[in-house]
């Protein structure tokens, strides 16, 4: 039996004393889709950041795939085997680089050379065909933006994907294709995925367990099952999810 693809122990991490995230301890297994939720400012995208190296965490371990890591420091290794994609498509593609270029750039950093076929591969994989390679980002949808950040996270082929909120900022219309594709690749690639997310109704479809953070702490763990039937040991969990589909209703 293989180990967890991540492990977290008791991770902190702190902001001018203030604890975002409070001793935190997850194990995500290779081939999961986890999912975080929680309110804003629980501490959920905190701890992808920390993963990430984005931000460093105080004390405590991180494993992925049985390499251990710091605070902070990664090596290449690290942005091989995981990669991030954000929140905000329009904020996370370099406006004054063509999509080309913006794939481009993780294949040299990394030492590959057969650019050509694993940029045109990258884009038939997000459903964009080789039209849109000489575009620059601005003259891109918010979907297809996301699309192409898909495309740059998957094109070192990493074995873990970290996802933000990766579906918030588009239309509903929108959110189910992005979905949809991350779940196709998940299952082509063999992916593990650490998720966040404020929408229950996109854990539930995505994901087998959960992780509930309140005040930088985990404070309950589900399977999806027991979400859908809401077999919650925390009050706090049931009003995120009555909070979330409400959310839901009026949209």
């Amino acid at each position: 039996m293989t180990g967890p693809a991540l492990s977290i122990r008791d991770m902190l991490v702190t902001f001018n004393g203030f604890r975002a995230l409070d001793e935190v301890s997850l194990d995500i297994a290779t081939g999961e889709s986890f999912g975080i939720v929680g309110e804003s400012g629980s501490g959920k995208s905190t701890l992808l950041r920390a993963v990430a190296g984005l931000n460093r965490f105080d004390s405590g371990s991180l494993t992925v795939n049985g390499r251990s890591y710091g605070g902070r420091k990664r090596d290449q290794e690290f942005y091989r085997t995981v990669q991030m994609v954000f929140q905000d498509p329009y904020g996370s593609l370099h406006p004054r680089q063509t999509v080309d270029r913006l794939l481009l750039e993780p294949l040299a950093i990394h030492g590959f050379t057969d650019t050509e076929a694993r940029i045109a591969r990258a884009l038939d994989e997000v459903g964009l065909g080789s039209g849109f390679r000489f575009r620059f980002s601005h003259q891109l949808s918010g979907g297809q933006r996301q699309r192409i950040a898909i495309a740059r996270a998957l094109i070192v082929e990493p074995k873990v994907l970290l996802l933000d909120e990766p579906t918030s900022a588009l239309d509903a219309s929108i959110q189910a294709e992005i979905l949809n594709l991350l779940e196709q690749a998940r299952k082509d690639r063999g992916l593990t995925f650490a998720m966040v997310s404020h929408d229950l109704a996109v854990i539930s479809h995505m994901c087998e367990r959960l992780a509930v953070m309140r005040k930088g702490k985990v404070v309950e763990a589900l399977d999806v099952g027991q979400l859908r039937s809401r077999e919650f040991s925390m009050d706090y969990t049931r009003e995120l999810l009555r909070a979330s589909e409400g959310f839901r209703r009026e949209a």
